[in-house]
């Protein structure tokens, strides 16, 4: 049989010989699903949009013990892209301009610092990040983004199609309003930011509507008792006993983020 022939048929062959089937391993499998878990968004627009709305005052819901303003909220997929930014008032310009990049980057701040095993709230940066603190010097670290803060086209901002969705912010932000999220397993799933008032309230907001999301199932974290909770622990001196205290406001902050479970007053300090 002439060589062109036999090499004919060898081709046939191997196009009707079954060929073997290649299987994930249980690491390889192990390894995509806890990417799919970081690139996954754990809130999309909607639900934050009606989240915010139903936990601030402008929107019928209760008190943050603040001004009371409008207010920007973000959440991050593990990975720190935005997934979400929503503003709670009708028009872009019912709430601080600003807010809108510090509550994006409150959501990263509160992703980067925070593990699996233990939460760190934005809130709980304060004190380490002032001079003399374990972490002075970590709030300008990783700058915010301008290309990232900054693009596209004004009319979209907080809106399904807002330019700083899918992008990382950037920027390290050691007050209040950053909370990671942590999904009923107890998984660590990215983070929330709230911006637009006092810092300590934009916690209050922060923890209600993560709470309302039911993304609130934290493990452990630096606070006593309350896991992330903020700590209004810094004396006269302004030194903070636990070493992760936040000052007080103006308000009432301090009293209703007790009452939430979102704050610890100095004498529940350990």
């Amino acid at each position: 049989m002439p060589k062109l022939a036999i090499e004919g048929v060898s081709m046939l062959l191997l196009l009707f010989v079954p060929q073997p089937v290649l299987s994930q391993t249980p690491e390889t499998s192990t390894n995509t699903n806890e990417q799919a878990q970081r690139t996954a968004c754990p809130v999309e627009h909607d639900a934050l949009e009606d989240a915010l709305r139903k936990s601030i005052k402008p929107g019928g819901g209760p008190s943050n013990g603040g001004f009371d303003n409008n207010e920007w909220a973000a959440t991050v997929n593990r990975e720190g892209k935005v997934c979400a930014l929503v503003h709670s008032g009708k028009n872009v310009d019912d709430q601080w301009l600003g807010s809108r990049a510090i509550a994006a980057e409150k959501a990263s701040t509160a992703n980067a610092f925070s593990l699996g095993n233990k939460a760190v709230a934005t809130a709980n940066l304060y004190a380490a990040a002032q001079p003399g603190g374990f972490l002075f010097g970590a709030a300008a670290a990783n700058p915010a983004v301008p290309e990232t803060i900054y693009a596209g086209d004004p009319k979209q901002f907080g809106t399904r199609e807002d330019p700083m969705i899918g992008k990382t912010s950037g920027g390290v932000i050691v007050f209040g309003g950053g909370l990671a999220l942590y999904d009923s397993s107890g998984n660590i799933v990215g983070a929330l930011g709230v911006s637009g008032d006092t810092a300590c309230a934009d916690h209050n907001v922060a923890w209600r509507v993560r709470h309302s999301l039911g993304l609130d199932h934290v493990p452990s974290g630096v606070s006593p008792n309350m896991k992330d909770a903020i700590i209004y622990d810094i004396g006269p001196a302004g030194k903070s006993a636990s070493g992760f205290g936040h000052p007080k406001c103006v308000g009432r902050e301090t009293q209703i983020a007790v009452d939430l479970g979102a704050g610890v007053s100095s004498d529940e300090v350990r």
